[in-house]
């Protein structure tokens, strides 16, 4: 496997953090990128907005403003998916902040290319706070959309202080119109031992395999993603379990590629004690390795993992994939290390070619 890095985009004064996007084929071959560029802080909740590029084979042109936070009344816009509609728009799914206690989904859409946008219209259904990662939202063999959400309950007390509980639970919207409706499905995942887990089940993924099962996961603080099955769509899940991807508290992306094989990029927690979520005062969240997994037997079985970045210094996450073609991946994820103050930082672009020799060549 060969991976080339193509672009850093690294933190400078006023952009403190550029990180989780999304890729789409743009039907001139160029591809677009978009991701959050944030102004204010590192923080999830600090001032961003939506920022995107081009790719024309290994070239990027210079980033450039796609939806201003002002646009939508937000103070933050970020995790962003992109996804081709059913009437060839380009579907713009991403999270809008409002405040300290609300965050929403909602969905643009373009007609002419990501030239123009229409008005945001929602994906989550109702008030709250919704978890949505970058890259999450799925197309299903029958065409219709779903939308894996960490919903945590956060509010406002008497007194102005915010509540915030990190346990979150696992719930998921759905289009049967491409997008122009959406509907939230009456299954969800609960953790079964609050008490021993005080993350829940955050940041979920889901994958549709071949027999029409949904495969569900999310990261927690337990040393591995859980995962659960739905064989009803999503209208009710089995009880969560450990998966065999151990992990920190860091999230899973998972991809079908063309050839039918499934690929997962995560971190594997290694196996020697003392792993720390900061590296000489900076937090990588213990996100080092990134790892590849492949299965050809629609996960029955995965192959032993190979270590795409391993610098115990940065911290690598929130992964988006695209295959150009077969066995060639266009892959964006968070890269920040000691000199960007933290591994949401910066953003990494880069190419895997699957089918090269296991070697690392920087650009």
């Amino acid at each position: 496997m060969l991976l080339k890095h193509l672009l850093d985009l690294p933190p400078v004064p006023g952009n403190p953090r550029n990180s989780e996007g999304a890729f789409l084929p743009l039907r001139d071959g160029r591809v677009l990128f978009v991701y959050s560029r944030f102004s204010g802080s590192v923080q999830d909740d600090a001032a961003a907005e939506l920022w995107a590029l081009t790719l024309d084979g290994d070239t990027a042109s210079p980033p450039e403003p796609l939806i201003p936070a002002p646009d939508d009344g937000a103070q933050n816009l970020m995790s962003v998916s992109l996804l081709r509609m059913a009437n060839g728009d380009i579907g713009l799914f991403y999270l809008r902040r409002h405040g300290q206690t609300q965050l929403e989904m909602v969905l643009r859409r373009s007609g002419d290319e990501g030239k123009t946008w229409s008005s945001p219209a929602p994906v989550t259904t109702r008030a709250g706070y919704f978890v949505v990662n970058n890259d999450r939202v799925r197309r299903l063999a029958g065409g219709s959309i779903l939308v894996p959400a960490a919903e945590h309950k956060k509010f406002r007390r008497t007194d102005g202080s915010v509540f915030f509980d990190a346990r979150a639970e696992a719930v998921f919207f759905r289009s049967d119109d491409d997008g122009r409706s959406f509907y939230e499905l009456p299954g969800k995942g609960v953790m079964p031992f609050a008490d021993a887990c005080q993350s829940g089940l955050q940041e979920p993924g889901v994958l549709e395999m071949r027999d029409g099962r949904l495969w569900a996961w999310a990261r927690t603080d337990l040393g591995s993603q859980w995962e659960m099955v739905s064989f009803n769509g999503g209208r009710s899940w089995t009880p969560p379990a450990p998966s065999r991807f151990t992990s920190p508290l860091s999230p899973m992306s998972v991809r079908r590629l063309l050839s039918g094989a499934l690929l997962a990029l995560y971190n594997p927690v290694p196996l020697y004690n003392g792993r720390s979520a900061q590296v000489q005062g900076v937090w990588t969240g213990g996100r080092s390795p990134l790892a590849l997994r492949l299965s050809r037997d629609d996960g029955q079985t995965w192959d032993d993992p190979v270590l795409l970045e391993s610098d115990p210094c940065r911290g690598y996450c929130y992964t988006a994939i695209l295959e150009e073609a077969p066995g060639r991946l266009l892959l964006a994820y968070c890269a920040g290390g000691l000199e960007d103050g933290s591994c949401l930082a910066r953003l990494r672009i880069a190419r895997l070619c699957l089918d090269e020799p296991v070697r690392e060549e920087s650009k």
